[in-house]
């Protein structure tokens, strides 16, 4: 999820914890500790992008992390204010950061909370960035702020907003429970064959959702909101998994296929080949067009195949948000 979100949450979970002890220090440390496990992004300044994909959400989002620094800054923080014990320090810092890996798995990209083991996490049923879910948790966050230290409102207040919180991304679960059936119904209404089927949320919202469908030779996209009238249709987005030509026994390629889980295609472009991860979408609202969120041109340079990530260009977002407001209000 995005920082904003991430802050309040460990703010939340740290007044939980020992805001009765120290007061509104439960709430900053708490915001901090919600921020710590993203500075895995320092790895963009100093490794090639394939390996900076790879270290996204990894160790900084385990368990093993949240044990061994939970240890560690309750340690030093028992040090520094012996309000707290020790054990609550540590339980303070292990649930801050643990609950910030368990947010992320609701993405697309999903985390590794079981580091070192292979495993990826990722149940797609809320986008990075949620106002529903956020708004109302930062409101009742901020009221909890506001009353006396150890009080029953300020409590309540922190309480509601982790219960609310809980209660919206529960329902975004069913949410995609109920679209992944119609996505189904409407493959087999349309004949189609399939070999697999993912549907995540819409930018902002959990009203429209997409769907990523596997064929043999393409992937088809959908999309569909509860205010839709009319039947799914689906858009084909051949695979051309054949361009890579000897691309394709690159360590960089095979890595970088491993990252999108198969879920990709390839591009011919003037300037070169790209290899499009499908799992986060379009730049557009209209499933027909080429403009993908996430696209890698792949370039020799000597014997040294080079990735660079295509740059996003503001106007496309832009534009995504504003066809994104009319589409969500049905076809």
């Amino acid at each position: 999820m995005d920082s904003v979100t991430q802050i309040v949450l460990g703010a939340a979970v740290g007044e939980a914890v020992l805001g009765k002890k120290i007061g509104n220090k439960a709430m900053v440390l708490g915001a901090i500790a919600g921020t710590i496990p993203d500075l895995d992004v320092i790895a963009n300044y100093f490794t090639d992008t394939v390996s900076a994909l790879e270290i996204h959400r990894g160790f900084t989002h385990s368990i093993v992390f949240a044990v061994v620094f939970g240890l560690l800054f309750g340690w030093l923080l028992s040090l520094w204010d012996k309000r707290a014990s020790l054990k609550e320090w540590s339980w303070f810092w292990f649930l801050c950061f643990v609950t910030h890996p368990l947010l992320d798995a609701h993405t697309t990209w999903g985390t590794q909370l079981f580091w070192p083991f292979d495993l990826r996490l990722a149940y797609k049923n809320i986008f990075v960035i949620d106002p529903l879910y956020t708004l109302p948790f930062l409101m009742f966050l901020i009221l909890a702020m506001f009353q006396k230290r150890g009080s029953i409102k300020r409590r309540r207040f922190n309480n509601l907003g982790l219960i609310v919180s809980s209660a919206y991304m529960a329902l975004t679960i069913i949410l995609k429970g109920i679209t992944y059936n119609k996505f189904e119904t409407a493959l087999d209404q349309q004949n189609i064959p399939y070999a697999a089927l993912e549907t995540k949320p819409s930018p902002l919202n959990t009203i429209l959702w997409t769907a990523n469908v596997e064929t043999k030779d393409a992937f088809l996209i959908g999309d569909y909101s509860f205010f839709d009238t009319k039947p799914i249709q689906f858009s084909s987005h051949p695979k051309n998994h054949e361009s890579l030509g000897d691309f394709r026994e690159e360590d960089k390629v095979q890595r970088l296929i491993k990252i999108t889980k198969g879920w990709y295609t390839i591009s011919i472009k003037e300037d070169g080949i790209y290899l499009n991860d499908l799992r986060f979408g379009m730049m557009s609202v209209d499933q027909r067009a080429e403009k993908y969120a996430f696209s890698f041109r792949l370039e020799k340079e000597g014997n040294e195949l080079k990735v660079t990530e295509e740059p996003k260009d503001t106007r496309d977002a832009k534009k995504l948000l504003s066809d994104l407001w009319e589409r969500i209000k049905g076809n």
